[in-house]
């Protein structure tokens, strides 16, 4: 027993003494009493610092338990705030039950009542966005926002007020719809100025001023000048800015109260010029300039025509005195000059003079017909060519927008209807000239076999 005492005396003086050397560093004891006293201070020093972390960490563990304490009493203040909120929260809905089910008592049948104006105020709201009468009465449209608010509440209802003025505004959009009013307003120019001017509304049709017609955007409550405007109506557009009483005549938009879908519909439709030149393109325009050289071709065959088949008719009443002035009459002076021949002859004489004077008669027949026949080609020619342009835009840019198909199959198409448009009215005036034309080669061929049997009764006599 002693033994290990004194053995642990002796590990415990070791280990001190590895402190003091590791403590101390490159201090050095220069006996054994120095290093005793080495060993001695550093054991009182390790013994100062346990202490203060002792001291330190409790310290901590104070300030935790205090944290800790502080956040177990606000929990439980919130759950206290968390019960009476909820307690609060179904004494409310108790409440609430039951004032609805007194309210629903006290309407009785006014509920559908206030379904129906619930009704009638989102109806006539969205018609006085798009009305062409709130350009004169701005702001009617948030009073009837605020009162669909107030209908679509189940703790409000509407006042007399509210409802005695949407009752005017009812009565506001009938008359003012079957009037004709002035009044000065902003109107936005294609240029993106405004000018503040005087507009004219024909009830809730059209906005016209200065001869223009006008549109109004529901979004921003602004007019403005249509960009493209009715080339017909806007003289009856001036007409009803000057007129100060009285019926006068103007074109107004019958589409309603939204204002201008019927006239918008009316200026993006192409006029004849874009339609017809500009659509049908170069072979489009050949064929109006053919069409209109193949018109006037057959005007003066005509006019030709008729004035000769009058020359022969004046000459079929005066047989005996031939005029060189008419088919007729060069034939039968060919008569008289070669009467005297035997018959074969004569008759070869006459169908000679005949063959002379049919050329004239029928010239540019023969062109009108190829016009005719041609015309119709041209247009195919023309549908295939704009059938190919379509094919195209639709490899570039899909199938996703059909205005461009729509605008390359009219372009397409627009030739063939000239050619067609063409092909009609030149048939017609070829059959008419032809007509004419035969018509004066068979007197011409009627007197000729005439005069022929004639001459053959007069040598048979003989």
């Amino acid at each position: 027993m002693r033994i290990n005492n004194i053995i642990t005396k002796t590990v415990t003086t070791s280990v001190l003494c590895l402190s003091a050397v590791f403590a101390f560093g490159q201090q050095q004891a220069a006996n054994l009493d120095d290093l005793l006293a080495l060993v001695e201070s550093a054991t009182l020093s390790e013994t100062e610092e346990h202490q203060q972390r002792m001291q330190q960490f409790q310290s901590n563990v104070n300030q935790r338990q205090a944290l800790l304490n502080e956040m177990i009493e606000r929990r439980e203040t919130e759950e206290r705030i968390s019960v009476d909120l909820e307690n609060t929260y179904n004494q409310n809905e108790i409440l609430k039950a039951q004032r609805f089910e007194t309210l629903q008592e006290r309407l009785g049948d006014l509920d559908e009542l206030f379904g129906t104006i619930a009704g009638v105020v989102g109806d006539t709201r969205s018609q006085f966005e798009a009305s062409l009468v709130s350009a004169e009465y701005p702001g009617r449209e948030d009073f009837l926002t605020e009162l669909a608010d107030i209908m679509a509440s189940e703790s409000q209802l509407p006042s007399i007020e509210q409802l005695e003025r949407l009752w005017f505004n009812l009565l506001q959009e009938m008359t003012e719809s079957a009037n004709v009013t002035r009044f000065t307003t902003n109107v936005a120019q294609p240029d993106g100025t405004q000018n503040n001017q005087e507009v004219v509304r024909v009830g809730s049709y059209n906005i016209v001023s200065s001869g223009q017609y006008l549109e109004f955007d529901a979004n921003t409550k602004r007019l403005s000048v249509l960009p493209s405007q009715p080339a017909n109506y806007t003289g009856t557009a001036a007409d009803i800015e000057a007129a100060t009483g009285g019926f006068t005549m103007v074109g107004i938009d019958p589409t309603g109260p939204t204002g201008g879908s019927y006239l918008a519909a009316l200026i993006s439709s192409p006029s004849f010029r874009e339609r017809y030149w500009e659509q049908g393109r170069t072979i489009g325009q050949i064929i109006i300039f053919v069409g209109l050289f193949a018109t006037l071709l057959a005007v003066e065959r005509m006019i030709t025509l008729t004035m000769v088949n009058a020359r022969v008719k004046r000459q079929l009443k005066n047989p005996d005195r031939p005029s060189k002035k008419n088919p007729l009459g060069r034939v039968l002076m060919v008569y008289e000059a070669d009467k005297n021949m035997d018959i074969e002859t004569l008759e070869l004489k006459l169908g000679e003079a005949i063959l002379l004077e049919t050329p004239p008669l029928e010239r540019f027949l023969t062109l009108l017909k190829i016009i005719a026949t041609v015309a119709p080609l041209g247009g195919l020619l023309g549908t295939v060519t704009g059938m190919i342009t379509v094919f195209q835009a639709i490899t570039l840019f899909g199938t996703g927008d059909p205005q461009i198909m729509a605008g390359g199959i009219s372009g397409a198409l627009v030739t063939t209807v000239l050619g067609i448009v063409v092909a009609i009215p030149t048939i017609l005036f070829h059959t008419i000239v032809k007509s004419r034309s035969d018509q004066v080669i068979h007197i011409m061929e009627e007197q000729a076999t005439g005069i022929i049997a004639r001459r053959s009764e007069a040598g048979a006599a003989a």
